[in-house]
């Protein structure tokens, strides 16, 4: 297992290691799947209007309108975004909000108020203030947006269903509480964005997985 290349999220043999030795059930998983390839949507901004596109939507939905919108304005960017009205943006298929919280967005990157390229020298959670800042974008959507635009190593979301799914279905629990999430959590840091790879192979019941 080597790195792999840029346009997907970048670990190797050292992550891998380390997980399969700080837990038994999920080295089994490593092993049986082998190297998981995620493909990064590595520009901030149209990574954060295809996320504000899919909420409450289906993903082949999301798809066909985040396609809609690049071709119709040339790019998906913070000008192109501000250039158009909230009215002109609803006729690519979202909600009048969603065009709302996409304007909102492209303003204050526009204006400097919230620096894209700052966030890489921020901490997990000063990137969490700052996506969360935005109207629109909740705990689950920010991290999303640290693993697979970010490609921070260490995020595993309490948030996401399928996590919770995953986790469940590996350890045998009935439930998931915060405290026992938390637990995992710290085994698998500083690499939990990787382990959360593995545990969505998980919830799939993927059948290249025994357990």
């Amino acid at each position: 297992m080597s790195k792999r290349m840029s346009n997907f999220f970048q670990y190797g043999e050292k992550e891998i290691e380390y997980l399969k030795k700080a837990d038994k059930r999920l080295c089994k998983v490593i092993e049986q799947v082998g190297f998981i390839e995620k493909k990064l949507r590595p520009d901030l901004f149209a990574a954060l209007v295809h996320s504000i596109i899919g909420q409450q939507i289906s993903m082949k939905a999301q798809r066909t309108v985040y396609e809609k919108m690049r071709q119709g304005l040339g790019g998906i960017t913070p000008e192109s975004i501000d250039a158009q009205s909230e009215e002109t943006l609803q006729r690519f298929g979202i909600t009048f909000k969603k065009a709302a919280y996409m304007k909102a967005a492209a303003r204050k990157i526009i204006s400097g108020e919230f620096d894209t390229d700052a966030l890489h020298s921020m901490t997990d959670k000063e990137v969490m203030e700052k996506l969360t800042a935005l109207d629109g974008i909740g705990e689950w959507t920010a991290e999303m947006l640290m693993i697979f635009t970010l490609q921070r190593p260490d995020v595993l979301s309490f948030k996401d269903l399928a996590i919770i799914r995953g986790l469940k279905r590996l350890y045998h629990h009935r439930t998931i509480d915060r405290a026992r999430f938390e637990r995992y959590r710290k085994r698998f840091s500083p690499y939990g964005s990787i382990a959360g790879f593995y545990i969505w192979e998980v919830a799939e019941g993927s059948n290249r997985i025994e357990i």
